[in-house]
């Protein structure tokens, strides 16, 4: 069995300051940690982009005990063609609604849910119940399938996920009770992740990272990134390997032990945040 965890989902963003707001004022998520870089990330972190760009962690709470979101900005870039591979993130919230209503944020309704779209329409499903302090709100994030006994196997047989549920449509699978779950919507036609697609991570011991690489490719399935050590200037260096699902998901496995470290809240980041989107906002305007 392996021993992992759920840890965040990666969004390229086409408008940091409106993201920014709708994740801290509608969500209700707070600025965990924030990171500059100067060029493009050599596992893809931000994409096929060799640009400059910034990485938010935001969430209800650490890493440790939440599933958070990083939000990925690649500068000059503003627009990202959207393709049918995400569906969603569930979150359960009753003040999420609440602050949606107070801040006239559109609110659409989809099988009894409420429906919130983030900027560059990423979907957030709200179940109408009080937010709870003892458990992370987030719920589950929502993949679409071509297949739903092909993603079965790859991520219960291969990845050692445990299945939660199935429906006729539908799977849902963890790493474990307390953890955000992942599911797999079957939608019927080939998944075409566009220009936006995303990545979700899990962190898992340094020592049973090779486990994994050495499985994908007795399958035969994709390792995008093979084991790699990522440093971030001032924090703790990780190893990620990269691999895609058969629908073209990709996953991140980080390890657990230098990722602990690496992602110590540093609040102070919401106010760094704040300094560069002003920063750019005021160059936008001298360039005008």
């Amino acid at each position: 069995m392996v021993t992992a965890r759920a840890l965040h989902y990666v969004f390229k963003i086409p408008d940091r300051q409106l993201t920014a707001k709708f994740y801290r004022e509608i969500l209700g998520m707070k600025v965990l940690r924030h990171e500059e870089f100067s060029e493009g990330c050599d596992a893809a972190c931000n994409g096929p982009y060799n640009n400059r760009w910034s990485k938010t962690m935001i969430g209800y709470g650490p890493e440790d005990t939440h599933f958070v979101i990083e939000l990925t900005y690649n500068y000059g870039i503003n627009h990202y063609e959207f393709g049918n591979d995400f569906r969603g993130i569930t979150i359960r919230s009753s003040e999420v609604i609440e602050r949606a209503k107070k801040n006239n944020w559109p609110i659409e309704k989809e099988n009894e849910l409420s429906v919130l779209k983030a900027p560059g329409g990423y979907k957030y499903y709200i179940i109408d119940e009080p937010q709870s302090d003892d458990k992370d709100p987030v719920e589950k994030v929502t993949l679409s399938s071509s297949n739903l006994q092909r993603s079965l196997a790859y991520w219960k047989d291969i990845l050692s996920m445990k299945m939660y549920g199935k429906s006729e449509k539908s799977i849902l699978l963890g790493y474990g009770d307390n953890q955000a779950k992942l599911e797999f919507y079957d939608i019927g036609t080939e998944v075409d992740h566009g220009k936006a697609y995303g990545r979700i991570a899990f962190s898992i011991p340094h020592a049973e990272q090779p486990s994994i690489q050495q499985k994908i490719k007795e399958s035969g399935n994709k390792i995008l990134t093979d084991l790699i050590t990522l440093d971030t200037p001032g924090k703790a260096s990780v190893r990620v390997i990269i691999l895609a699902d058969p629908d073209g998901h990709e996953i991140c496995f980080v390890d657990d032990e230098g990722f602990r470290q690496l992602s110590v809240p540093d609040y102070p980041s919401e106010a760094i945040l704040d300094r560069y989107i002003a920063k750019e906002a005021n160059m936008n305007t001298t360039n005008v």
